[in-house]
């Protein structure tokens, strides 16, 4: 009941009061994980131009684009703000390397979930402790599996709320706000990297591709690394 009535009052507002009603109710307890990605620059500008409390990190895999690297300092020079930054235990990161070899992923679906797991999954759990709300820049139109999200919803394993501001929105209105505001967002973007994650498993798409057929291109699956599955 506390989520229906929860979610229902969050889609009579917009977006800025939004994310100004969940910090709050939940006062230092709301947390946005940021990719970089265009849809995560949109959030991080409302949250630094509104002044909102809540914090914001990124997961670096050691895997990044430089391109990555250089916008989240640009983004903290334009907006003035932390943003927390995770790394996967390195003990872990070791034992697979030298198990494995530097590019197991390519080898099985298996892999590749094993390395996400290590550099993305495991050092989210850390990042989100003490989280009642984790705020991600999840859209609806950029997966089959994210057709099935709402725009709040009750992440169990972690046993926190998880807001999806954007998820209503579509690529164009992104990019959009993004011009309008004169955000700054990853160069690969104009390349024809839509979807960015580590560099070995990322490439441009071809016009027509799927937004997500950029990401582990070398496998069918559901172009998922492990950190959202819907509820």
């Amino acid at each position: 009941m506390i989520l229906e009535t929860l979610e229902k009052e969050l889609s009579e507002k917009n977006t800025v009061d939004q994310l100004h009603h969940l910090a709050n109710l939940f006062p230092g307890g709301v947390v946005f994980s940021t990719s970089m990605g265009l849809e995560d620059q949109v959030i991080t500008d409302l949250i630094a131009k509104n002044k909102i409390p809540i914090r914001i990190f990124t997961l670096d895999t050691g895997r990044l684009f430089y391109e990555t690297y250089e916008l989240i300092d640009r983004t903290r020079a334009r907006y003035k703000i932390d943003i927390d930054v995770f790394f996967p235990r390195h003990e872990s990161v070791e034992e697979l390397v030298t198990r494995k070899g530097f590019t197991s992923f390519y080898d099985s679906v298996e892999n590749r979930k094993e390395c996400c797991f290590i550099r993305k999954v495991e050092p989210l759990g850390r990042a989100l402790t003490g989280a009642r709300v984790w705020i991600t820049g999840l859209r609806a139109d950029q997966s089959a599996n994210r057709q099935e999200m709402n725009l709040l919803e009750w992440d169990e394993s972690r046993q926190l709320f998880k807001f999806n501001p954007l998820i209503h929105w579509d690529y164009q209105a992104v990019v959009d706000y993004l011009r309008a505001g004169n955000v700054p967002y990853n160069p690969l973007h104009d390349k024809g990297f839509i979807s960015i994650g580590c560099a070995p498993c990322t490439r441009a798409i071809e016009p027509g591709e799927d937004p997500r057929a950029g990401r582990w291109w070398w496998e069918e699956s559901k172009k998922e690394c492990g950190l959202h599955v819907a509820s």
